[in-house]
């Protein structure tokens, strides 16, 4: 019987560098959200902090959704995250236990000690993961029983300070969300700054929350699958039994908009240099949306319709794997490197994820709002190309045309439309597909002059596109091209017939 894993276990493996010490360090992070993204990337770098003797100090999360949370209190918080994947071409694979976590509050049950939690003078970081809708403004009263919002939950906390601090200017907390929305951190601050008016609370206290404390926007990146499916294997190896056992990728990046307090507040940065402090982090998210984002977009269509399924059978294919690094490292890449000073590694890194072998990201899960996200990752990005190169990217070219084959119904079913990849249908789940089955409607068969019509109408279609792309000189001609040949030959027996992109 293998023991769990808990603080009599971690103490008596000094190789787990977790010390009586350590388990001793006040909280200083408020954490709203127990999910993996949180574990394996904020909660990762306070645990590598602390094992280096620079943070001193430890995570008290909170548990919005029902349920107990005695999956944490019964191995004392601690977890394993095992960092599995590829880094500069090398296969990374070990493991380490975090002990950031000090307890799990439940915020219905427990939300009396959540409130207390902020009378704590050490505590001095606010960090949340609670989705994109988490950060929505819903007029109710925090001061009467538990806010349903998460705004008002933070609302409630930082009115529990104020009052317990009786103002302090240096009482004041560094408020960091993460949750997937541009500008998250000014976002959060006007929703709790209109829900504190909602509430009708004292003057002094909406100006201590805008001059004390400090909402940080911010953006993360790492791909945490969470719990593994051969645990029980990876179990039996360690010695020890852990029901929060998490995978995580070798590839992080949190970038954070903050100045010089905001950096001594997170002293636990300096334990890893891929978390970044900046005055503004728009070259960050520049740079995953358009090299991150925007190779998939535009690979996708190509690699599915040619038979493949995920993102790292494509990094096993010959074509694609060529296919995708020309499309970073030589179309996109070149028309951002100017505003974006760390984009050549973030491009180098990208492709090592996509050739994670751990990592089964289905390539029909991408193809989500296929036509929305090509414009707003990659319409740009071919104007940019052409203004520096004066020339077309031949990759991307290729792929814009097999996004518009993917976008091509076989028929209709209450609205809903689908494609067919050989004998097999799939749903496209696209809110403009409707419109791109009113084009393909003209088009019955491979016919040169219905296609080109077909290219024409909906590159010059601006309800679709930031910008008429018929003002891409030899766009249209050359989309027209690849979309008839992939219509005749299958889009890869295409592809890998064009001399200008046979790079194998």
């Amino acid at each position: 019987m293998l023991p769990v894993l808990n603080n009599d276990y971690v103490l008596s493996r000094p190789d787990l560098q977790i010390s009586r010490e350590y388990l001793s360090y006040p909280e200083k992070v408020l954490q709203f959200g127990t999910g993996v993204l949180l574990r394996g990337l904020v909660d990762y770098l306070v645990d590598k902090a602390n094992k280096q003797g620079i943070f001193k100090g430890r995570v008290v999360v909170v548990k919005s959704t029902d349920g107990p949370v005695t999956e944490f209190s019964e191995q004392d918080n601690l977890y394993t995250t095992h960092i599995k994947g590829v880094a500069q071409g090398e296969l990374i694979n070990r493991t380490l236990v975090n002990a950031s976590i000090s307890r799990v509050l439940q915020s219905n049950a427990d939300w009396a000690e959540v409130l207390k939690t902020a009378q704590q003078p050490d505590l001095q970081v606010i960090v949340s993961n609670t989705t994109e809708v988490g950060i929505q403004y819903v007029a109710e009263k925090i001061v009467t029983g538990v806010p349903a919002s998460f705004p008002g939950k933070l609302l409630a906390v930082l009115w529990e300070r104020y009052q317990h601090f009786k103002g302090s200017a240096t009482s004041g907390f560094v408020i960091v969300p993460t949750e997937l929305v541009v500008d998250n951190g000014r976002l959060l601050q006007a929703i709790v700054l209109q829900l504190a008016a909602f509430n009708q609370l004292p003057e002094a206290f909406t100006e201590w929350v805008k001059t004390a404390n400090y909402f940080c926007s911010s953006l993360v990146d790492r791909i945490v699958p969470g719990k593994p499916r051969d645990l029980e294997t990876l179990q039996q190896q360690a010695g020890y039994r852990d029901g929060l056992w998490i995978d995580a990728e070798p590839f992080l990046l949190w970038a954070i908009e903050g100045g010089e307090q905001v950096r001594q507040v997170l002293s636990f940065q300096q334990a890893d240099a891929r978390m970044l402090i900046a005055p503004s982090i728009t070259p960050y998210r520049e740079q995953k949306l358009r090299i991150l984002n925007g190779s998939h977009t535009i690979s996708v269509p190509l690699a599915f319709l040619g038979g493949l399924n995920t993102v790292y059978e494509c990094m096993e294919h010959t074509y694609m794997r060529s296919f995708f690094r020309t499309v970073v490292m030589d179309e996109i890449l070149p028309t951002i490197q100017d505003i974006c000073p760390q984009a050549n590694t973030f491009a180098q890194d990208v492709l090592d994820r996509f050739a994670n072998p751990n990592i089964a990201h289905k390539l029909i899960s991408i193809t989500f709002q296929e036509s929305s996200k090509m414009n707003a990752r990659n319409v740009r990005t071919l104007f940019r190309y052409y203004e520096r190169k004066h020339a077309l990217p031949q990759a991307m070219c290729l792929g814009f045309a097999a996004m518009l084959l993917f976008l091509r119904p076989v028929k209709e079913e209450n609205g809903r439309y689908f494609g067919a990849r050989g004998t097999e249908e799939y749903l496209i789940t696209d809110d403009n597909a409707a419109v791109f089955a009113g084009y393909w409607k003209a088009v019955a068969t491979a016919e040169p002059v219905a296609v080109t019509s077909l290219v024409q109408q909906i590159a010059a279609d601006t309800r679709l596109w930031e910008a008429d792309l018929t003002q891409l000189p030899g766009f249209t001609e050359t989309i027209g091209t690849h979309l008839l040949g992939m219509m005749q030959e299958g889009t890869l027996a295409y592809a890998a017939k064009q001399k200008e992109l046979r790079i194998v």
